[in-house]
């Protein structure tokens, strides 16, 4: 249901003429609506107005909206893109174009004017001045508010693909045997035996499966453990003018595994295709119940046709993308170019702050748009095939999560059952935290765009426009991408994307220098962090090697908590040596609390141990908090058990004793109090007095009519209560107390608030409100 809007005239006498201001001549189609005063939101050249001849003509009507008003489509895909202020002129007023501003306002429609690639919207806006009808007048890009409309009332943005290394690995007979032979010749010149035994049992996994690619070459079968498994014609639908294909195809579930043909008449355009675990998980969730999520799209460095089959392998039913849209949705990408959303979306289907990436890599994109990619790690199946099973929740898994996360924080939809599971998992709480920034953002489509735009009017100005949210607000950067130490020699990177894939054999692609990966990771409280780290922050051991992934984003949790606290965050670092070797020791300080210790041989490397025990303490400290709140239910306040940190006092004076010692009233009044009370104790420093005083003077009075509390903190008052009862007037005084915490951003009141406590009220408060 909508939000209740203003009436659209509000009435009052009509506003004196502005400097600036253009009489043009109004049409819908060839039909004339009078005569508007146009008025430029910029003064001077900037401000020229858009419409050509000094006409506005509208070409049609846009989509009508159900539950998003126009502007806030606007905002959202094109911001502050107000070019100008129309509003008709007073004397006459013509029935038609009154009709045309009713239309647009109680349906949710805009009047549309096409000028060439753009599309100028007359958003229909109410005025607390003008009689007239009003507009503002916006700019996008033709065709993409009419494809943005629904996905914004469906709640849905637009999901991005990569192909090789992220969802499948493939190969051919040639791309096998060069893996094979550069495989051999390192093992020739490698001389420790782990490393020697983990290339033989990779080169050995490989001649495997090219076995059954080239039995699948020659007979059109393959023996899987002994049993014979013959080909399955599967029908390809044409695209666009390509005619019906019938392609020869063998699925070998067990193995993860598929054999198909690009062309079926060409036996070596075979290829043997390992499809990466859980991609059922992550298919099922955008396409559960028939409620569409996310619109999927695909962006390769392949080829076309391989990538077409791909996409059907692994989209078999076509409900991720349908038919009709297969070929404007599968975006191939020539090799060494870079990938942009601008590209995958060139056809206006999406705007790119809609939307987001999952890909191995994430320098392959356009640098604005790497925000909003997710870095999975490269699928490599044949280098480490248990790498997948390693951690308790498979890639796949993990980013569908992210995109579920991303989902709710940008329309504030987020499941509560997702975030406690976050809270409560046997890794670090980064998950809980990482989405606890999320919800601090003041940035949400439903809770804070739709809501203010429903609050403007004709007359507020440009700079009265909500931001929208960005998808890129809601992820955190994590790059996985393989990084080399000096003795593991990296996987040969799978995947088939023409001479990248030469490149790539050749042993030229992730040869990165440690040294420089830890220079300029190096981070400050006042440096972004560009590098990206893996969430687990875990090895994964296999053939004598490993897949060392930096856990930086530790580090950079602990600073954000910081900034949201108030509170600075400090690594201090001190060195020791011991004969040849050097110790690095590194103290983690949240407001001079010492929360963490690390050592290593590097500064970084301590650092990020730091940070990590410093997040495990936190975990177990929040896990404290909030564990005797889970039997206490309110609305308007989160409970902690007192921990004997802090004071709460009441004031006693010679009037009377409003001591808490014998509380009276009903057991429920009397447990909500405690809990409120020693929530309060938690969140204040040692040193402050948060004081209950009892405003009635007489306490003889208070037996017929009220009682009177104030809870005051460094002298200032921050809640009121008055009841029939003792407890339930301090109760409600408690609570308002609370609540104006919660809300507060005087520095002076949050100086004698604990932070790391505030910060779990905050975070336990918002799990347990959705």
């Amino acid at each position: 249901m909508a939000m209740p809007r203003p009436s659209p005239l509000l009435g009052g006498a009509s506003s004196s003429a502005a400097p600036g201001r253009v009489t043009m001549r109004m049409f819908h189609g060839d039909v004339s609506l009078g005569e508007a005063e146009v008025f430029p939101i910029k003064p001077g050249p900037e401000g020229t107005l858009p419409f050509p001849s000094n006409e506005i003509r509208i070409s049609h009507l846009s989509p009508a909206s159900e539950r998003c008003p126009p502007l806030s489509i606007l905002q959202t895909i094109a911001p502050f893109s107000v070019r100008c202020k129309l509003q008709a002129k007073t004397l006459p007023l013509n029935p038609s174009l009154h009709r045309l501003y009713l239309t647009c306002f109680n349906e949710y429609k805009s009047a549309v004017v096409v000028v060439g690639d753009e599309e100028l919207h007359l958003v229909a806006m109410p005025s607390k001045v003008e009689k007239v009808p009003c507009f503002w007048c916006c700019s996008v890009r033709a065709g993409l508010y009419a494809s943005s409309v629904g996905m914004l009332n469906l709640r849905c943005l637009a999901i991005v693909f990569d192909l090789d290394e992220t969802l499948i690995v493939a190969n051919t007979m040639r791309s096998f045997e060069s893996r094979i032979e550069n495989l051999s010749h390192r093992m020739d010149v490698e001389d420790d035996p782990g490393r020697v035994a983990g290339m033989s049992a990779e080169i050995k996994r490989y001649i495997e499966d090219r076995e059954l690619l080239k039995e699948f070459i020659d007979t059109d079968t393959v023996t899987d453990n002994g049993r014979i498994v013959g080909t399955q014609k599967e029908e390809v639908q044409p695209i666009g003018t390509q005619e019906r294909l019938l392609r020869p195809v063998i699925r070998l579930p067990e193995r993860n595994a598929i054999l198909t043909r690009i062309n079926p008449e060409i036996r070596d355009t075979s290829v043997f295709v390992k499809l990466r675990p859980a991609w059922e998980d992550l298919r099922s969730y955008l396409t559960a119940k028939g409620r569409k999520r996310f619109e999927v799209y695909v962006c390769t460095m392949a080829e076309r046709d391989y990538a077409l089959e791909i996409w059907r392998l692994l989209d078999p039913e076509a409900n991720l993308i349908s038919l009709n849209n297969i070929s404007e949705r599968v975006v191939c990408v020539k090799a060494g170019s870079k990938k942009s959303l601008q590209h995958v979306f060139k056809n206006g289907g999406c705007h790119p702050k809609m939307a987001m990436v999952i890909d191995d890599r994430l320098q392959v994109w356009d640098e604005k748009d790497q925000p909003r990619v997710h870095v999975v790690p490269a699928y490599a199946p044949y280098y480490a095939p248990q790498a997948e099973m390693a951690n308790a929740v498979p890639v796949l898994c993990v980013a569908r999560n992210v995109a579920c996360n991303i989902r709710g924080g940008f329309f504030r939809l987020v499941e509560r059952v997702i975030t406690i599971r976050s809270m409560h998992s046997d890794d670090t709480i980064l998950t809980a935290l990482i989405f606890f920034f999320v919800l601090m953002k003041k940035r949400e489509f439903d809770e804070n765009l739709l809501k203010k735009v429903f609050e403007l009017l004709y007359e507020n100005e440009l700079l009265d426009l909500p931001y929208a949210p960005d998808v890129g607000d809601y992820l955190v950067c994590e790059d996985t991408n393989f990084v080399p130490t000096n003795k593991d020699p990296a996987p040969i990177p799978e995947g088939m994307s023409g001479a990248e894939v030469e490149k790539r054999l050749n042993g030229r692609a992730h040869q990165v220098d440690q040294k420089q990966i830890s220079s300029s990771t190096r981070l400050s409280d006042d440096v972004r962090v560009t590098t990206r780290g893996n969430l687990a922050g875990s090895n994964v051991q296999s053939n004598g090697g490993s897949l060392p992934i930096t856990p930086l984003l530790f580090v950079t949790v602990l600073q954000e908590i910081g900034r949201l606290c108030n509170s600075k965050v400090e690594f201090r670092s001190t060195v020791s040596s011991t004969g040849k070797s050097t110790q690095f020791s590194v103290e983690v300080l949240f407001s001079n609390e010492k929360v963490g210790s690390g050592t290593g041989k590097t500064r970084e490397e301590a650092q990020v141990q730091a940070a990590e025990k410093a997040l495990q303490n936190l975990q177990s400290n929040y896990l404290s908090f909030v564990a005797p709140m889970a039997g206490v239910l309110n609305k308007d306040t989160s409970k902690s058990p007192g921990g004997g940190n802090g004071f709460l006092e009441d004031d006693i004076d010679s009037d009377g004793d409003t001591s808490m010692k014998e509380p009276s009233g009903s057991t429920l009044i009397v447990d909500r109090l405690s809990s409120v009370i020693s929530l309060l104790r938690e969140l204040c420093v040692e040193d402050q007095h948060v004081v209950f005083r009892d405003e009635v003077q007489n306490p003889g009075s208070a037996i017929n009519e009220e009682y009177h509390f104030q809870v005051e903190l460094a002298g200032q008052i921050l809640g009121i209560g008055i009841g029939a009862n003792k407890d339930f007037a301090k109760l409600q005084a408690a609570e308002e107390a609370l609540r104006f915490l919660k809300t507060t951003t005087d520095p002076q009141i949050k100086k004698h608030l604990r932070p790391i406590r505030y910060f779990f009220w905050n975070l336990s408060s918002i799990a347990l409100s959705l």
